[in-house]
């Protein structure tokens, strides 16, 4: 079996900051370096009712109620976060070897989440990360090009459009 190299992963928070907010779904897909998709994974994390009415409040929940409805209403099923984390651990183990990758859009975000939720997946991740954003950054700033991706703001689609939106850029190094 061909081991999986980049762990593309998005998590929907409560909001953005990670001394406060709190995990709420997990979504990864484990690719080679051609973007081939070996296995996917999907979790809902469940948290505090109290934590998502608090959190998810302000101009970006009431912008994309529809996904903050979603996310609120799937609480119910939701595992604990150790439960995720062991599950994406085994993922981790069955998917990939030793290098690993952490691949997505504004994964710097993402991963200070996983430092303080998730450490020991964390400690299996390398430090370099491919950060579709940078390529972002550049290709609008510079190249006055730019790729329009759906905002869905749930797991598993933001992570497909991460990768089309990298395979996209990908096309200009032909």
């Amino acid at each position: 079996m061909v081991k999986a190299k980049l762990l593309w992963i998005d998590l929907e928070m409560t909001g953005l900051n990670p001394a406060k907010d709190r995990i709420c779904e997990v979504a990864a897909i484990a690719t080679d370096m051609k973007l081939n998709k070996i296995a996917e994974y999907e979790a809902v994390v469940k948290i505090s009712d109290k934590l998502m009415k608090q959190r998810m409040v302000g101009e970006f929940w009431e912008k994309n109620s529809k996904s903050r409805d979603a996310l609120i209403a799937q609480n119910q099923s939701g595992k604990p976060i150790k439960t995720v984390e062991r599950e994406l651990l085994d993922f981790l183990k069955q998917y990939f070897g030793k290098e690993i990758y952490l691949a997505g859009n504004s994964i710097h975000q993402d991963r200070k989440f996983l430092e303080r939720e998730m450490p020991e997946l964390n400690s299996k991740l390398h430090y370099r990360m491919l950060d579709v954003s940078a390529w972002k950054i550049y290709f609008e700033n510079a190249l006055n090009k730019k790729f329009i991706k759906p905002e869905h703001h749930r797991a598993l689609d933001d992570i497909n459009g991460s990768m089309e939106e990298f395979k996209w850029y990908l096309t200009f190094l032909k």
